[in-house]
């Protein structure tokens, strides 16, 4: 429906930001000011102890500083509590105490016949769990007392029965008031093709409702009775209130168990949540009889940061642990992440927590592996790699898996995670798609020209002009590489970093290449004497050989962090560039800080990090445009 102009913006007036969002968290009194309207907290929508959650009620608006999360009351009332955005508006209008605009004549006959479409669900409910009483019913409570379902639980999952008989249900809701048109687009009963009278969906069968995140039942799964029955469980169809791909069974029960800081549980079925919830579990979920989608991978992580999935040991669970790892990957990254917990094989969390108590998930959940673990085990175990090409096959499906990570520093800490778990398994290096290969370096340097011996003549070529970022960082890299060069025994301990240098200069990429694997190329060994000849870097020998190991790593590490917070600072400043373009907001200055601060430490590792940066606005801008403009020994030598 469409709102007059200036009715969104009256509503965010009327109603401070804070208090819809007050309702979820819990301020963090000392670093608030309450009176300027400016308030901090835990964020609500991933779980952490510090309060990184920003409220401003003067712009109306909230960021985290965490999960990047943000926006208004409305969004915070669409993210929270998973609700459409009319939907929102009315929430908060309701609080306002202003009136909603009357809807035109399509928009509120779609509004009216979504009601009435609840209100047969809803009747439907009713009417099932009545039946549950009933002599009918006799083997279906049996199965639940089976089960271990008591009276309470049976009530608080308001489990009902369907009765075998064709159109039980229909003429019950008949009799109600609901026509049949309105029962057959609700899911209740369906049309044969051929004509004729409706005829209920659900007969014989356990049925649980299901319902969204506002408690409204959309929709049922049944349980059949019949051993024989063609499907053991049976759905509602899609309807204008259900779509199995997009919505969560348990859904509003267990967002408020996450908000109450437990674990955020994706259970196969029906019954593993009940189970689960028994036990204390309450913010168990479970897909609706199907696989799980990209929407419900979605909704979850609107819940929880790091859901658990729970699958049985068996090879179905297997086989859907490892489609769900294709899934999740172009999806995950910082504050969308997933771990997974495998049952014993032929146990589902009911039959666990039977035989050995609460307990024993607890144990399962916290050693629960992360979609890396998964992954590499779906890639290697029940493999050989007895030959170059099959080790080369797994290279290529892992660089193809990890290739689908959409976050940089997500996916390099993917292949740092792969690259580890490859030594155990097979040692020798991780190859990448562009042939160089990452291991580790020879502890010692080869005797002669690695080592820092004699080395062909060359003339030496001009000092390097220091006038620019990239003129600096190309120094920074060279004194990187001089020093590895000189004392290799450092490459095996910082390889990661060094990987992640990425030269320009085909002469340095081949240096880089020979310092990591070992090797001994011409144009590595033409970069190592360019490198000793230039005129910035002509002490760094002498230095370095001066040098403790200790105080000669400590060196290396901090050139590295200065190159790095250089070339952050260089991407975050062009990020920060087009953003500025409209409006800046907190999440721009934080980053701004943040980045800047990390030179600071880079630069002056002795320097005291007292977290105000605000002092001198000028000299931060200026280090933002320029990261160094002097020589890293500062004097080049005479000559």
């Amino acid at each position: 429906m469409s709102l007059p102009p200036g009715f969104l913006d009256e509503l965010r007036n009327r109603v401070p930001i804070s208090r819809v969002i007050g309702r979820k968290v819990v301020w963090d009194l000392r670093k608030s000011n309450q009176a300027r309207g400016d308030w901090w907290a835990p964020c609500p929508f991933h779980q952490e102890k510090s309060a990184s959650f920003h409220c401003d009620d003067q712009k109306g608006f909230y960021y985290c500083f965490g999960c990047q999360a943000k926006g208004d009351a409305l969004t915070f009332l669409r993210q929270s509590e998973g609700l459409e955005f009319i939907e929102a508006v009315r929430m908060l209008a309701t609080e306002a105490g202003m009136q909603m605009p009357e809807p035109g004549p399509r928009a509120r006959e779609r509004t009216d016949r979504r009601t009435r479409l609840f209100e047969v669900t809803e009747a439907a409910c009713r009417w099932f769990r009545l039946q549950l009483q009933t002599g009918a019913a006799a083997d279906a409570r049996a199965y639940l007392d089976r089960r271990g379902l008591d009276a309470g639980t049976v009530e608080l999952f308001e489990i009902g029965f369907a009765p075998d008989n064709r159109t039980a249900l229909t003429a019950a809701l008949r009799e109600k008031g609901f026509d049949e048109a309105l029962i057959v687009e609700a899911g209740m009963a369906a049309k044969p093709d051929s004509g004729g009278a409706a005829y209920d969906r659900f007969r014989g069968r356990i049925v649980f409702p299901i319902r969204d995140g506002q408690g409204r039942c959309i929709g049922f799964g049944g349980r059949a009775m019949d051993p024989n029955a063609r499907a053991k469980y049976l759905n509602s169809p899609e309807t204008p209130l259900f779509d199995k791909g997009r919505n969560l069974y348990n859904l509003g029960p267990a967002r408020a168990a996450v908000a109450k800081g437990q674990t955020l549980i994706v259970a196969e079925g029906y019954m593993d949540v009940i189970a689960l919830a028994r036990a204390g579990f309450g913010a168990a979920v479970a897909p609706l009889g199907t696989a799980i989608t990209e929407d419900q991978l979605r909704l979850m992580w609107r819940i929880s940061p790091e859901p658990v999935i729970a699958l049985d040991g068996d090879p179905a669970g297997q086989r859907a642990a490892q489609r769900l790892v294709d899934l999740a990957l172009p999806l995950t990254g910082p504050g969308q992440a997933l771990r997974f917990v495998m049952l014993p094989s032929g146990q589902d969390p009911d039959d666990l927590i039977k035989a050995a108590g609460p307990g024993a998930m607890t144990e399962l959940l916290e050693q629960a592996r992360p979609l890396v673990d998964v992954l590499w085990a779906r890639e290697t175990e029940g493999h050989s790699f007895d030959s170059p090409e099959r080790k080369a096959a797994l290279d290529r499906r892992l660089h193809d898996a990890i290739a689908k990570i959409p976050d940089e520093l997500t996916r390099r800490h993917y292949t740092d995670e792969i690259r580890r778990k490859r030594r155990e398994l097979l040692g020798g290096y991780w190859q990448d798609r562009k042939g160089r290969q990452g291991g580790r370096a020879q502890a010692s340097g080869r005797p002669g020209r690695r080592g820092g011996g004699p080395m062909p003549a060359q003339a030496p070529r001009p000092m390097i002009a220091l006038d620019g970022p990239r003129a600096a960082a190309s120094l920074l890299e060279g004194a990187c590489l001089l020093i590895c060069a000189l004392r290799p025994e450092f490459v095996a301990a910082h390889e990661s970093r060094l990987e992640r240098l990425l030269p320009q200069d085909a002469d340095r990429a081949a240096l880089l290449h020979d310092l990591l694997t070992g090797d001994d190329s011409a144009p590595g060994r033409r970069a190592l004497e360019s490198l000793r000849a230039d005129a910035h870097l002509g002490l760094t020998p002498r230095l370095i050989e001066a040098q403790d190991r200790d105080s000669a790593e400590t060196i290396l590490t901090n050139l590295l962090d200065r190159l790095e917070a250089q070339r952050a600072a260089g991407a975050e400043a062009a990020r920060a560039e087009t953003e500025i373009q409209g409006d800046a907001d907190e999440g721009l200055t934080w980053r701004m800080q943040q980045i800047t601060r990390a030179r600071h430490r880079a630069e002056r590792p002795d320097m005291e990090d007292t977290g105000d940066l605000n002092e001198d606005r000028d000299a931060l801008q200026a280090q933002l445009d320029q990261f160094i403009s002097t020589e890293i020994w500062r004097k080049p030598p005479r000559r």
